[in-house]
């Protein structure tokens, strides 16, 4: 490692390499597969020489798909490295290094090592941050024992950086909706297009819940490819009953618990997860490993309950506070329907949080909280250029037909919503939402 180490009190060095690789392409994204390819060659292709690739796509719900196929796998006493993206505190979370029984993020010196080792390669070549630090993961990845890798993909799939796997063990695409328009394509079908293009010839294709049309486009896909689509609702399914997980396809049932993860779209999540491992042929864990997977599996910033922390100086005693990352109009349904459940289990008054990046559709995510939430208090996302004002947000809010107010900070917006619900009977239930960017401003106040 060159540079110093890191520490709690200084700018880890990682920081500085990372700061000069942003600089290699004058854009963030420029979707092609070329300059991977190319620095992929000069490297000596270690994508080729990872293990059995579980890769994943789709609009939501990717980071718990993969969040429980790690902790099944570990509970099945397998290694897996995990990829993923973005961080939320440090960069070093995209990065997971499978270990038997538990693995952990990179360090940051194996980190500085795979980064600088690429920027020396890539020879101060055009390549996008997203593209050269993907290049470094698989370079970790190929150095580092494993029994699976978990590819998340980190826009769309035909172009995005991580399509690069020749033959994975399994394919994933979860729920399609609309987002990353600007790149992907205006329509639902234009997106399922793009995600289908991690499919491959022979390979089994897990396809999750979705939509009629974009169902259509990626069986289409998958037909024309040759991979073998293994579709939800037709091939296997996964639903509650009496308090259970209960997953069925061809090869037989299962009754499992419910999984740690809250929202009842993760069940659908869960079972996405069970039909790559049971289908890929590779995998074949135990039922008794996928109930402790689904029992321990852990995804921060995805309806999170947090416990401690700065922001309940503010708020009366007993509130309820979570986080969730959620940033389009799909989320923004889901997550609803995840705080309607809880407040026909226990109801108390709900208050949105939420900052957004002005690449969202801040009014179509906000619109499914109508009548739910008394009151949406935006704040901004430090550090975010691209992020919308509070005030944007506030009128987005408006627009969807929720009270809105203005808040400079997260702790200002906490003593908004203490005055807003000084006069409740119970105590309130708070929701941060609207971005990952600000979930993880969350997470770094709330270590």
């Amino acid at each position: 490692m060159s540079g110093p180490e890191s520490s709690s009190r200084v700018t880890p060095y990682s920081d500085h390499v990372l700061e000069r690789l942003s600089k290699l392409h004058p854009k963030l994204i420029d979707l092609s597969l070329d300059r991977v390819h190319r620095l992929l060659a000069a490297l000596g292709h270690p994508e080729k020489n990872v293990p059995p690739v579980l890769h994943i796509a789709g609009t939501n719900g990717k980071g718990s798909v993969l969040a429980t196929l790690k902790a099944i796998l570990e509970a099945d006493g397998k290694a897996a490295h995990a990829y993923t993206s973005p961080h939320l505190v440090r960069f070093h979370e995209r990065i997971y290094l499978g270990g038997t029984p538990k693995g952990a993020f990179i360090d940051e010196a194996a980190l500085v090592d795979v980064l600088e080792a690429c920027e020396r390669v890539n020879a101060g070549a055009p390549i996008t941050y997203f593209e050269i630090t993907t290049v470094a993961a698989f370079l970790a990845f190929s150095r580092a024992r494993a029994d699976a890798l978990l590819l998340e993909t980190g826009m769309g799939g035909r172009l995005d950086t991580t399509n690069v796997i020749e033959t994975p063990a399994a394919t994933i695409i979860t729920p399609i909706g609309l987002d990353h328009q600007q790149f992907l394509g205006e329509t639902i079908e234009e997106i399922a297009g793009e995600k289908a293009g991690i499919f491959r010839r022979g390979v089994p294709a897990i396809i999750g819940p979705q939509e009629e049309a974009p169902l259509g486009v990626l069986l289409e896909k998958a037909e024309r490819i040759g991979a073998a689509p293994f579709v939800h609702g037709q091939d296997w399914m996964a639903f509650e009953e009496h308090g259970r997980l209960v997953y069925q396809d061809e090869d037989g049932l299962l009754d499992l618990p419910l999984p740690r993860l809250q929202g009842r779209h993760q069940i659908g999540n869960a079972g996405m997860a069970i039909a790559a491992l049971r289908r890929s042929g590779v995998f074949q864990p135990e039922e008794e490993a996928i109930a402790r997977g689904l029992e321990t599996a852990e995804w921060p910033a995805r309806l999170q309950r947090l416990k401690h922390g700065p922001s309940f100086a503010a708020l009366p005693e007993d509130t309820e506070l979570w986080l969730d990352g959620g940033h389009n109009p799909a989320a923004g349904l889901v997550l609803a329907q995840a705080l309607a459940d809880l407040n026909d289990r226990a109801p108390r008054p709900l208050y949105l949080v939420c900052g957004m990046l002005a690449t969202k559709d801040a009014s179509g995510f906000l619109s499914a909280f109508r009548g739910l939430a008394g009151l949406c208090v935006s704040v901004p996302i430090e550090g975010e250029h691209n992020a919308l004002t509070p005030g944007e947000v506030s009128d987005a809010a408006r627009r969807a037909g929720l009270h809105a107010e203005e808040a400079q900070s997260l702790s200002a917006a906490m003593t908004r919503i203490a005055k807003a619900a000084q006069d409740a009977k119970t105590p309130p239930r708070v929701l941060i939402c609207g971005s990952l960017y600000l979930a993880g401003e969350v997470l770094r106040e709330h270590a």
